[in-house]
């Protein structure tokens, strides 16, 4: 597998971010989009490639837990040790929302998924740009992409920038459990 990421991709797709645009790149199961989870109308354009409802809420993908204050509330001491303990890693969990996450993130739910991620490429662009959404690159009702050429199939033209790259080697989306309780959500 081919970890590394040339330079010039890597530039264009944190221009493409800072610029307000949805990118495509390999996460540990699957092809996702990503955006500035702080950007709304990225997020809207995002969710509208998808043809997604924003009620269901998103994922956001990060290098460090530190990265996510503006989004999440600390839970308990031994929550916090569930989550630490599988990343990073492709472990999702669902934390309580800060009272300021913003709604397009959050959806109808109390809570926020997030994931730090051990996947190199994703990695990388999170820790130049910071947390990221990061949701399946596939329209709603269809298999997730597994590789740049169904993205390309699925999206046409309509993404910013695609970051070549190989999937992290999981063979179904990562499981997300809620943190408070432990509980599977998603296998």
């Amino acid at each position: 597998m081919a970890w590394d990421i040339a330079p010039w991709h890597l530039r264009r797709a944190l221009d493409a971010l800072a610029d307000g645009g949805v990118i495509a790149c390999p996460t540990e199961a699957v092809w996702g989009l990503s955006c500035d989870p702080l950007d709304r109308h990225a997020v809207l354009r995002l969710l509208d490639l998808k043809q997604r409802d924003w009620r269901k809420g998103l994922i956001l993908v990060a290098a460090a837990f530190d990265d996510l204050p503006d989004f999440v509330e600390l839970p308990s001491h031994n929550a916090m040790k569930r989550a630490t303990a599988t990343w990073p890693g492709p472990a999702t969990w669902i934390f309580p929302a800060a009272p300021d996450a913003p709604r397009w993130l959050t959806g109808e739910h109390d809570g926020i998924a997030v994931r730090v991620t051990a996947h190199p490429l994703l990695r990388a662009l999170c820790e130049r740009f910071g947390p990221l959404v990061s949701t399946s690159a596939n329209r709603s009702g269809r298999p997730p992409a597994r590789s740049i050429t169904e993205v390309r199939l699925q999206f046409r033209d309509t993404l910013d920038a695609i970051v070549p790259g190989a999937l992290g080697g999981l063979a179904k989306p990562t499981t997300i459990r809620d943190v408070q309780t432990g509980h599977i959500l998603r296998r």
